[in-house]
């Protein structure tokens, strides 16, 4: 190595601090990096891997595709719930899938904003974890309207009767939330990928390529007045998406906290949203990351210190949300209310107790493995904890919904939940529409970020370019 080069290698070294040189391993060059992401989606062949999990998807899309048939055609009878149980698999499905929706904001707006160099390289798979999130969740209030096809009433349209919808009533929320929550995440998606949908443009050698990702990228030409509108747009959609990471599961954990229902009537039912928002999104980026990683041999982009950084969040969250819950057990027992205190027995003790020990040992257990740095670097135990988390963030949403209405105030209401086949398939079939989503972003779109990994090479000047 030339000493010139050398010491201004060192220089970086020491002006991005020690934490930061294993972000990009050594080796990698721009050339190599546009190379290596182009032609994931430039090429016809791709790994087994990415067929097997989009087939995968398709198959329980399909299946996904018949529930709602039926549900559509027979009422929503075909589902499990009854009385009390209004409430039970597709609101428990529609706030999981917002939870995974927010782990990917935070990633992509709020470490943009505190100018965190690490999620550079991750977090493309972030935003498309959000919109895959963002279009599963949708689905989910229409389908519970029961009557699907006049979903449009929630909305405020002009009309000869003057009708307006109830804007007192937790659904409009979360109609209006999930709409301006997808149009700032889109965007962001959009803005920040226009660089390198630039770069795909000038590496496509077949013409319909050329044409498709030469629209899609606007008249990109990479001049310092085009570099400064788009850093000033992200920013500003950064500065926006910020809130909304709270505001959004904020307003979702209102459509409980206001009922007086035992279990859910509590102020600290924001926080303890947004908290586990945050375990369930990024353990699902996490999972989602090391595959993709694994796959497309994206290690030297990828690096350990990604996975540590995500496994710190993991740990984090997961403490915070056993203290969440120690903290709202002590407010019933402290504040002497009979029903709350039953709740939490029938919780622990009750017929669902299987249900809070699944969580606790998936979601909140389970998470404690990761104090040893080992299992937060190697892939394969993340993976699993990953997994086991986000199964366990599942169980206590379903616990929250099920628990909570099953055994209210009257013993002569109480009644038991159980899911049909149509629940069921409704949630596996999202899952599969989550997993086909995905995976086809990431083989059309760019799925690392060019312009922001480039300053990450050890040579790069400002806005990425290549001394």
């Amino acid at each position: 190595m030339p000493i010139d080069e050398k010491e201004r290698l060192q220089a970086r070294i020491r002006r991005i601090g020690a934490g930061d040189v294993v972000l990009v391993r050594p080796g990698v060059t721009s050339e190599s990096l546009t190379s290596h992401i182009a032609g994931v989606i430039l090429q016809p062949n791709v790994p087994l891997f990415w067929l097997t999990m989009f087939g995968i998807g398709i198959i329980a899309l399909c299946m996904f595709v018949i529930a709602v048939a039926i549900l559509l055609d027979v009422g929503i009878g075909e589902l499990g719930t009854n009385i009390p149980v209004g409430w039970a698999f597709p609101i428990a499905n529609y706030v999981w899938w917002i939870e995974i929706a927010v782990g990917g904001s935070l990633l992509s707006s709020i470490l943009h904003l505190t100018n965190q160099k690490w999620r550079n390289s991750i977090n493309r798979i972030a935003e498309a974890v959000t919109l895959a999130g963002i279009m599963c969740a949708s689905l989910y209030p229409v389908l519970h309207l029961g009557r699907a096809w006049i979903f449009y009433w929630t909305l405020p349209y002009p009309n000869t009767l003057t009708i307006q919808p109830n804007f007192r009533s937790p659904l409009i929320w979360d109609v209006f939330g999930i709409f301006t929550y997808a149009a700032a995440s889109v965007l962001f998606w959009y803005l920040d990928m226009i660089p390198d949908l630039a770069a795909v443009r000038d590496r496509a050698e077949n013409r319909i390529a050329y044409l498709i990702f030469g629209v899609l990228a606007l008249g990109w030409q990479g001049s310092s007045k085009q570099w400064r509108m788009q850093e000033k747009g992200s920013l500003l959609l950064a500065g926006i998406l910020t809130p909304l990471v709270f505001t959004v599961h904020t307003v979702v954990s209102f459509d409980f906290a206001i009922a007086l229902v035992p279990g859910w009537h509590s102020t600290i039912f924001p926080p303890y949203f947004v908290d586990g928002a945050i375990l369930a999104g990024i353990s699902m980026v996490s999972m989602i990351t090391i595959a993709l990683r694994s796959a497309f041999s994206f290690e030297n982009i990828i690096t350990d210190q990604h996975l540590n950084n995500l496994g710190k969040i993991i740990l984090t969250t997961s403490v915070f949300l056993f203290y969440i819950y120690c903290f709202d057990s002590f407010t019933n027992w402290y504040g002497g209310n009979p029903y709350e205190q039953y709740t939490d027995r029938f919780r622990v003790f009750g017929n669902y107790a299987w249900v809070f020990w699944t969580f606790v040992a998936f979601g909140i257990a389970a998470p404690q493995l990761l104090w040893w740095k080992r299992n937060r670097t190697d892939p394969r135990a993340l993976f699993v904890i990953s997994l086991l988390v986000v199964i366990g963030m599942w169980e206590e949403r379903y616990m929250l919904m099920v628990v909570s209405l099953s055994h209210d105030f009257m013993p002569s209401a109480w009644a038991n939940f159980a899911a049909t086949a149509e629940d069921n398939a409704l949630l596996y079939g999202s899952c599969g529409l989550f997993l086909a989503m995905v995976f086809l972003l990431v083989r059309l779109f760019p799925m690392v970020p060019l312009h922001s990994v480039r300053q990450l090479l050890p040579h790069a000047q400002n806005g990425g370019a290549i001394e």
